[in-house]
């Protein structure tokens, strides 16, 4: 049986067809989600009125090797779904309510963020960007690669060829073929995925450099030659979006227009080249986003 990830979904499912005895320990595990980690499989065995074996039974039911299993499998999932789980607030926020808090909250990340950016950091991260041959930007998951492929978007533009990618398997292979001169950027809010850290081992490998874009202290952070470290917390209202990819983006800007003034003539012509291809779609001459 393969292993189960949702205990609590798991036991939602199966309900009411547990075995007669098992089905006093369902009831008395889902009655007491919240402190079922913390007792001993005797005390949910007296809680429920049945056998420690019932208690054994009931958790191979369930998909698990045993209690131990079980424990440890639900503990994980008890502290991840009581965020969604119960009654949501019985107010109905107005628009102009849901607007101030999540600006707000965008503005109270921006602010963390550039308190905690370290300019050294920043000046090195500009020097080996306006110095590569070729970036490739990697994130993994929703926020992240968003993230990547907005640094690919931006830094093409400044004639520097750049790409991004969020598969794990592409992302080693492209970072297997970079040398010298060529730079892999990695992005990522916990700065733990596999993928990123051993994309940046196999570049650097072959003599790459690297730049991370992650958590204060992560192990991406210290796996790379220069690393921009922020600590942004997340927000505990489960319905408001992360605020913390929008600073990760902001941070791209700025080392965008770091490196665009590195070199701003070669980018002017780059950038007038870009508008000139555009101008035929829309008619439009006046200033405009680069690209919309």
């Amino acid at each position: 049986m393969a292993a189960v990830i949702d205990i609590i979904s798991q036991l939602h499912r199966l309900n009411g067809s547990f075995p007669k005895r098992e089905q006093r320990v369902a009831d008395f595990v889902l009655a007491n989600l919240e402190n079922i980690a913390f007792l001993r499989q005797a005390e949910i065995a007296e809680g429920a009125d049945v056998s420690v074996a019932t208690v054994n039974r009931f958790c191979v039911t369930l998909g698990c090797e045993g209690f131990r299993d079980f424990k440890i499998r639900l503990a994980q999932n008890v502290a991840v779904s009581l965020q969604y789980m119960g009654d949501a607030s019985s107010e109905t926020s107005e628009a102009n309510q849901v607007v101030g808090q999540v600006f707000s909250a965008l503005l109270d990340s921006l602010s963390l963020a550039r308190s905690q950016l370290d300019s050294g950091s920043i000046e090195k991260a500009i020097k080996v960007l306006d110095n590569a041959n070729r970036i490739l930007f990697v994130g993994v998951g929703g926020g992240s690669a968003n993230v990547a492929r907005e640094g690919a978007f931006r830094f093409f533009r400044l004639g520097i060829p750049a790409e991004a990618h969020a598969d794990g398997y592409l992302q080693r292979m492209v970072a297997s073929t970079f040398e010298q001169g060529d730079l892999v950027f990695a992005i990522s809010a916990s700065g733990q995925p596999t993928e990123l850290l051993d994309s940046v081992a196999i570049a650097r490998q072959y003599g790459a450099e690297t730049i991370s874009l992650t958590k204060t202290g992560s192990p991406l952070a210290a796996a790379t030659d220069v690393s921009i470290e922020i600590d942004i917390p997340e927000d505990q209202d489960i319905y408001k979006p992360t605020a913390s990819r929008l600073v990760f983006i902001a941070i791209i800007d700025v080392l965008a227009a770091g490196t665009a003034r590195k070199r701003p003539a070669k980018v002017k012509e780059y950038l007038r080249r870009v508008r000139t291809s555009l101008t035929p779609l829309s008619g439009d001459t006046g200033p405009k986003p680069i690209g919309d």
